[in-house]
């Protein structure tokens, strides 16, 4: 498959050439554990678990003007592509990042990814983002245009791939190696923590383009990812209410204090400075008889006296979010159901968090 055609999104009365990302057929990028044996096969079952994300979609940002108009919306640089370790060829990179409003909260969480661009090629970038929500940011991306060179579209025709490793503790430690094969992917770490793993766009199925790789359970990934203290999505961050700061953007490397302005800077630059963050969201463990269903987004969350310690944010079976006051978490936590039963809750402060919160 001919690279020209991956990205290539067919503007009206423009064929797509002018603008395209092209490159020459990509290698096969290959994921290989560094416990493999040697040549980097797996050694007996898979070494990596590919989940197909049907739950994002991607947005391209394309034109002259692209990197300054989305480095007026977002909260962190932008993830411009260049040569990766070890490479001479340059290669996509990715960042994470929120769009806030004027209120400094949280509308849109987005993964970018900055594409090479040849000599004769406009910037590209493209934004993941919860697919519930991609009409609504590209309107807000539309709003805020007003006369910049920038053409906003929808990108179809990639799907968006997590990689986990089999072994959490060697996501780290994987090494990038290539295969020659006439296929392309975007192949980079996930930019919030290694945990996460990575993260492969690709118009083919996941798991073949990654050796030693298999299909995997989209609710084990969720469980993954609500375990590491990863929220995702406007389940995890609601439009309008959630704020960036206590939602970890810090921690997950989605915020730069030393840029330019951008929508909702001054809030969120005022409580970075004053040091202060009482709340945060928290990974939680439930035990006891979970309701029918689930607990609802918003049920409060009481101590043993009773007080408020905060709130159930989301989650998946026995594990979830929830935006607790940090002073709360180390004692015995409840939710109240509506069955009028009692729910155990515990949190817990994600190892890869740095060493001044724990």
């Amino acid at each position: 498959m001919a690279a020209a055609a991956l990205l290539r999104g067919a503007a009206p009365g423009r064929g797509g050439r002018a603008w395209s990302w092209r490159l020459r057929a990509a290698p096969r990028l290959r994921l290989a554990h560094s416990s493999c044996c040697q040549g980097g096969e797996p050694a007996g079952s898979a070494a990596w678990t590919c989940f197909l994300l049907g739950e994002r979609a991607l947005v391209r940002v394309r034109g002259p003007d692209s990197a300054p108009f989305l480095l007026g919306l977002l909260t962190n640089e932008l993830p411009l592509p260049g040569p990766a370790a070890g490479e001479a060829s340059t290669s996509a990179r990715s960042g994470y990042a929120h769009f806030l409003n004027v209120q400094g909260r949280t509308l849109y969480d987005v993964i970018l990814y900055g594409l090479p661009e040849g000599s004769h090629e406009q910037p590209t970038f493209l934004l993941e983002c919860d697919s519930s929500v991609l009409d609504a940011l590209q309107r807000h991306l539309v709003l805020h245009k007003i006369r910049r060179r920038v053409t906003v579209e929808p990108c179809p025709e990639l799907r968006v791939w997590a990689v986990l490793p089999c072994a959490p503790e060697e996501a780290g430690r994987a090494v990038l190696l290539q295969e020659k094969a006439e296929c392309t992917t975007i192949l980079t770490r996930d930019p919030r923590t290694a945990r996460m793993g990575w993260r492969l766009l690709s118009q083919d199925e996941g798991s073949a383009l990654v050796p030693g790789g298999r299909l995997g359970d989209l609710q084990d990934y969720h469980r993954h990812r609500y375990q590491q203290g990863v929220p995702e999505g406007v389940h995890d961050l609601p439009p309008g209410v959630a704020l960036p700061l206590e939602s970890n953007l810090a921690f997950m490397n989605g915020i730069s204090f030393t840029k330019g302005c951008y929508i909702g800077q001054e809030l969120t630059a005022r409580t970075h400075h004053m040091g202060v963050i009482r709340k945060r969201l928290f990974p939680i463990q439930l035990s006891g008889p979970l309701p029918v269903g689930s607990i609802a987004p918003g049920t409060s969350v009481l101590t043993k006296s009773g007080q408020a310690a905060g709130k159930y944010r989301a989650g998946l079976g026995d594990v979830g979010l929830a935006l607790l006051r940090s002073e709360k978490i180390k004692g015995p936590l409840h939710i109240r159901t509506s069955e009028s039963g009692l729910v155990a809750l515990t949190a817990s402060v994600p190892d890869w968090w740095p060493t001044s919160t724990k």
